[in-house]
């Protein structure tokens, strides 16, 4: 959570595609890591696709607009939890982070 906090708010001097994504990124491997941990039976595929839709449905509730919402959006927490604005290019984001920190629990589960 920290390093994506870092590459969001820290003044690193990344490039703006890494700002923009990396954030995302980092944000769908830690429900990955969520999901792997509260439910370990689970086995990596369908870990990784419980996150996908988890992370998907997220993206997809910022379409839903009320008052009351949409000011909570406007707060930190509103903007680290939710998002501000939809974007199925973070959706794309969020699926390969989780594709890729599913094969390294996958390697991690084997011993390798």
């Amino acid at each position: 959570m920290a390093a994506g906090l870092a590459v969001r708010m820290v003044p690193l001097g990344l490039p703006p595609f890494v700002v923009k994504y990396a954030g995302s990124m980092l944000w769908a491997v830690m429900i990955y890591w969520i999901v792997s941990t509260v439910f370990p039976r689970l086995n990596w595929v369908r870990a990784a696709l419980v996150s996908g839709t988890v992370a998907t449905a997220v993206e997809f509730f910022k379409l839903y607009h009320s008052q009351g919402m949409d000011a909570f959006r406007l707060t930190l927490p509103g903007i680290l939890l939710l998002g501000r604005y939809f974007s199925v290019w973070d959706i794309v984001a969020y699926w390969v982070a989780i594709s890729a920190g599913a094969a390294v629990d996958q390697r991690l589960r084997r011993g390798e």
